[in-house]
């Protein structure tokens, strides 16, 4: 069951008794290969979690058993990266009808002016960047709550996507509501942490919530839109 050759595409890794790992070769794979497997997700299936460079599909005694997880998982990645594929028409569908994520921004961020001068943009430059498109939920991590969101299109005016580098000095504490930027990503910090991304905004706007269902407010698959408020 276990695949182990990286040379001839996703490899699967044993990861106990009740889960596999899918490894690809991008996170732009990761994104089709979840989009796919969220769209024919098997009955019983505990948990299905996408991180940079991978999937981990969780199982139980109640479950599909985990051999028959790994045929599901290699067979939906091969036909997600196949040539022409573009991941799942259900899934695509799904996800066009799923409601926007909106979360308000105040941007009054610390980091503001020097990233944007980083980038060779006004502060203005940079917020219209950022609220201009719609961000994908590749994956969760970090702290509970906190999503780290791609953008879905490249900029049209600059013809590719920023790479913003993080803070040489992290800080010792971001506060919680914090809308930072850092590599190719997007992030809001969900509590007070530490931290090295670059702030340029504020939202009052809850990612987390033990009494919701499910207590995320951003999960992966999501998507997410910026919109700027005057403080």
């Amino acid at each position: 069951m276990v695949k182990t050759d990286t040379s001839t595409g996703p490899v699967l890794r044993a990861m106990g008794e009740e889960a596999v790992l899918l490894e690809l070769g991008s996170l732009e794979d990761v994104l089709l290969v979840h989009r796919a497997l969220a769209a024919s997700r098997p009955t019983g299936l505990v948990d299905l979690v996408p991180a940079a460079r991978t999937v981990l599909a969780v199982t139980d005694a109640r479950g599909p058993a985990l051999a028959a997880v790994g045929t599901w998982l290699l067979a939906t990645a091969e036909r997600a990266l196949a040539p022409g594929a573009g991941g799942s028409t259900v899934a695509v569908e799904e996800e066009l009808a799923r409601p926007d994520v909106v979360i308000h921004v105040r941007y009054d961020g610390p980091d503001l002016r020097e990233t944007a001068e980083l980038l060779g943009m006004e502060a203005a430059d940079l917020i219209a960047w950022h609220t201009a498109r719609a961000w994908t939920v590749a994956f969760s991590g970090f702290a509970p709550g906190f999503a780290y969101l791609v953008p879905e299109r490249e900029d049209e005016t600059i013809g590719r996507p920023l790479e913003i580098p993080r803070l040489s000095v992290p800080r010792t504490t971001v506060p919680a509501g914090s809308v930072a930027l850092a590599g190719t990503f997007s992030g809001v910090y969900p509590r007070a942490s530490p931290g090295g991304w670059r702030i340029i905004g504020t939202t009052d706007a809850v990612l987390w919530d033990d009494a919701a269902d499910p207590p995320a407010l951003l999960v992966p698959g999501g998507r997410v839109r910026f919109v700027q408020v005057v403080a």
